[in-house]
């Protein structure tokens, strides 16, 4: 069999020294570059500098050295075209089977606070593209390994069969051309993100966006449509992408759209929660001392609308509160883990869809946007256009209040109001919420008049047997008129917070003070579309 040759530069060299080991005992020949050359020629491997085998030095500080036609010719060259081949032989250029290299760490540059324009393009790699570029381009005789994920399989296909099969090289070419697509995207976004005077902006003028595919979906939101699930390149910690589905039926589009309403919202609470929506609307939310107590106190707010729910719990599951989920009819459940007990009663509802989220290590609410597996941006389509625009992980605290009203809130109406604001926040717009004792009372949820949600919300209530009286009411956006105050007092309400900002306020605050209730601002409205 005629001797390989790898050809290995790499910046980041985890796992390198190992897969060397593995190819020089396999007897394939071993080329490479700079750091990685002194790496393998310092554990004993014998290593041909790319210089010596172009015979032409490195020069520019680097820049220039596997940029040569001996490397791409190597590359590129088609086995199977006399004509290729005959060029190498006539020009002294050998093949080159296996391509190892992964770039200059440029996303991990630009990410470090202060970095520099000249830093950044010092990170920009051209020698590395350009060949992964060669070899994926020619993957029919070249595989092109971009990752250390990779190296344990591919050295397993050599050692079992002495070359690296059609369908591996074709898989590896796929993922080369992708990381050079996201690199490339990366430098794009960067670059295009400078402003004049040498700052950033959140919004680069031409946006890459970057994306994986985690599995194709039955269909979209309705049978005739199509749709795919996809996962940001790096997602973070606790977020719906990084779950693990244990046991039910293939997730479907609206399945997901619905398990990531209620874990964003179930996760924005310190203490165990449940949240059970529908059709991206909480429909129950509450706190507790556990998940059984959290959950039975959430399907009261509206069993009916419950029927058919996502439930969403930021803490284990037992066998106890299992039993009782299983008792209505739910399309999935998620939390961040479950006995033993409860997997086996679940294991019983075969086609109920669970997911587990791992919330291990995830730092405590207010650490960082990214705490809880936040989005850091929003996105969403439009005709031939997208909008972006920052995520809205703005948190409210008892500091941040501000008391308009001449009765002040007691204490225990401050933590049901906060209460109420949290969850109108995951409420579609117009969103007025009724809370109290650690529950959702009633729920008012896009309505294209707030006196409308008002009085939805209070129906609910009604229809749930539950009492609004001395209830807390949480407003989006702000009353534009006191009609939509008029209804929530109506009904019970004696503290309602809302953002205020109306040009009407004034008149609102007189109407709190009339009727005689607490009224609170926060200043943020969370309009949810």
């Amino acid at each position: 069999m005629t001797q390989l040759t790898a050809l290995i530069s790499v910046s980041d060299k985890t796992g390198v020294l190992e897969f060397a080991r593995g190819l020089a005992a396999l007897g394939v020949r071993l080329l490479s570059t700079g750091g990685t050359a002194k790496l393998l020629q310092e554990a004993g491997l014998a290593v041909t500098e790319v210089a010596a085998h172009t015979g032409f030095p490195e020069m520019l500080g680097g820049r220039v050295k596997t940029l040569h036609p001996v490397i791409h010719g190597g590359l590129l060259a088609r086995r199977g075209v006399p004509e290729h081949m005959a060029a190498l032989a006539a020009h002294g250029i050998a093949t080159i089977d296996l391509l190892v290299v992964n770039l200059y760490p440029f996303e991990a540059a630009v990410a470090k606070p202060g970095c520099t324009l000249t830093e950044a393009i010092e990170n920009i790699d051209i020698g590395g593209p350009a060949m992964v570029r060669s070899a994926a381009k020619n993957w029919g005789d070249v595989a092109v390994l971009t990752d250390a994920s990779q190296y344990a399989g591919v050295l397993e296909e050599l050692q079992r069969d002495s070359t690296v099969g059609d369908a591996t090289r074709f898989a590896l070419a796929v993922a080369a051309f992708n990381r050079i697509s996201v690199y490339d995207g990366a430098i794009s976004d960067y670059l295009s993100s400078l402003q004049a005077d040498g700052t950033r902006s959140d919004f680069p003028a031409q946006f890459n966006g970057r994306f994986v595919k985690l599995q194709d979906l039955r269909y979209g939101e309705n049978p005739h449509q199509s749709a795919a699930f996809y996962r940001d390149l790096q997602p973070a910690p606790g977020s719906l992408v990084t779950a693990q589905q244990l046991q039910g039926k293939e997730l479907s589009y609206n399945n997901i759209a619905d398990a990531d309403a209620a874990w964003e919202c179930v996760k924005s609470f310190d203490g165990p929660a449940c949240v059970i929506v529908k059709h991206a609307n909480p429909c129950g939310v509450a706190v507790a001392g556990g998940a059984f107590e959290a959950y039975a106190k959430a399907l009261k707010t509206d069993p009916t609308s419950a029927f058919g729910g996502i439930i969403a719990f930021n803490t284990p599951v037992d066998g106890a509160t299992a039993a009782q989920v299983g008792k209505q009819f739910a399309e999935l459940v998620i939390a961040p883990a479950y006995t033993d007990e409860a997997r086996a009663v679940f294991a019983a509802k075969a086609n109920l869809r669970v997911l587990q989220i791992d919330l291990a290590g995830v730092q405590p609410q207010g650490a960082t946007d990214w705490a809880r597996g936040r989005n850091s941006h929003d996105m969403k389509r439009v005709g031939s256009g997208l909008l972006i625009q920052s995520a809205d992980n703005r948190e409210i605290s008892r500091a941040d209040l501000k008391v308009v009203t001449t009765l002040q809130p007691t204490a225990q109406q401050q933590g049901d109001l906060l209460f109420a604001w949290k969850v109108a926040k995951y409420v579609k717009s117009n969103a007025i919420v009724f809370c109290g004792g650690g529950m959702t009372l009633g729920v008012g949820a896009g309505q294209m008049s707030r006196v409308d949600s008002a009085r939805i919300a209070s129906i609910k209530a009604e229809n749930a047997g539950l009492m609004l009286a001395g209830s807390a009411v949480a407003s989006d956006a702000f009353f534009p008129f006191r009609d939509g105050l008029d209804v929530v007092i109506d009904v019970g309400a004696t503290c309602v917070i809302q953002p205020g900002g109306s040009m009407r306020d004034a008149e609102v605050i007189a109407a709190a003070n009339e009727r005689g209730i607490a009224m609170v601002l926060t200043g943020v409205r969370h309009f949810r579309h």
